[in-house]
């Protein structure tokens, strides 16, 4: 793509989320979240090869039904309220649809299936997009009218997300697909938490946006695709693998790593309001990405070879990718969770 197609497809794609975050009339919340989803189909698109075709087809299908089911739970809203505005609603049928709708659209089980293929399928920039910048929309919109969900199922496809996301990542040697279980399962988290206090979703959200900026970046540099792959990168870049091992603990939610840190502050919120049993499946639940975040952590860093036969090498080619926020995202995603007792007191 040209520099001026590029420029106009990246301000669309943030104007879109940023209509959504500033409106207040339902309407317009749609608008910028269509505006939002075809921007990111010719940025899926990018390397014009069949599987991104398809990963696009597949994400254009599955995001234009939740806009269908959404704007029908707004246009519903307006029959029964008679005005666009954002204002809590009693009526349950329309509760569901609406809550309905954003788990599609945010990748939340049980509709989480469409994640995965469609990460797998574009290269990991668009991926990295895909899988962060995407889901602020929805999940400001989930924040805003959180008193009028319908409970049981957001608290139900929390946990499903959480349970699935640990699960289908199991057996998965793509690391595209490995960051996209993982997302399913962060949002689990910011999901079951929202009830209680909104605040600490965003803060969850803006703690797993960085940790994956990272990772992806750092997979980017190398190209690293598959867990093979991992296992040559202390041929190429030694400081690469050390950096690794950080971010996949952090992840991996593991003290005294950041990502500790909103997993403690979301436990402990759900342990203030007498909620003993959802954050204890809920740890068990994450449980299960440690256990392939660990395994990426020994494809990295435990599978040196034991000699330094040329042929059990790579060769070394100069990085000419430059990636100026990484020292910057490495330092934040691994090492803030000192930080942590001033988020709460803003909380």
């Amino acid at each position: 793509m040209n520099t001026a197609l590029t420029t106009t497809i990246f301000t669309t794609l943030i104007m879109g989320t940023l209509i959504t975050l500033i409106s207040s009339h339902w309407l317009l919340m749609w608008v910028g979240l269509e505006m939002s989803m075809l921007a990111i189909i010719p940025i899926l698109m990018n390397k014009n090869n069949p599987r991104s075709i398809e990963a696009a087809t597949k994400y254009f299908l599955m995001q234009a039904t939740a806009s269908m089911i959404m704007l029908m739970s707004i246009i519903l809203t307006m029959m029964f309220s008679g005005q666009w505005s954002i204002m809590y609603s009693t009526n349950q049928m329309i509760s569901l649809i609406l809550t309905t709708s954003l788990i599609m659209k945010l990748g939340l089980a049980p509709f989480h299936f469409w994640v995965t293929e469609v990460t797998q399928g574009t290269p990991l920039i668009p991926g990295m997009i895909l899988l962060t910048w995407q889901k602020i929309a929805p999940l400001s919109i989930l924040i805003q009218i959180y008193p009028t969900i319908n409970q049981p199922l957001i608290i139900t496809s929390a946990i499903l997300s959480t349970l699935l996301g640990g699960w289908g990542g199991l057996n998965q040697t793509q690391l595209r697909k490995i960051l996209a279980y993982s997302s399913i399962s962060h949002m689990g988290w910011m999901l079951i938490i929202m009830f209680y206090n909104p605040s600490i979703s965003l803060f969850n959200l803006l703690i797993y946006i960085m940790l994956t900026i990272t990772m992806f970046s750092i997979l980017s540099i190398n190209n690293n695709l598959a867990t093979l792959s991992l296992s040559h990168v202390w041929s190429t870049s030694p400081p690469v693998i050390i950096i690794i091992l950080m971010n996949l603990l952090s992840l991996g939610g593991l003290p005294p790593m950041t990502g500790f840190s909103p997993k403690w502050i979301i436990i402990q919120e759900l342990m203030k309001n007498d909620n003993i049993m959802t954050p204890l499946i809920m740890a068990i639940l994450a449980l299960l990405n440690l256990y392939f975040y660990m395994r990426l952590t020994y494809s990295t860093t435990l599978t040196l070879f034991p000699s330094s036969n040329n042929t059990k090498t790579k060769w070394y080619f100069d990085i000419n990718k430059k990636m100026m926020m990484t020292p910057s995202l490495i330092t934040l995603s691994t090492l803030s969770l000192p930080m942590t007792p001033i988020f709460m007191i803003l909380n």
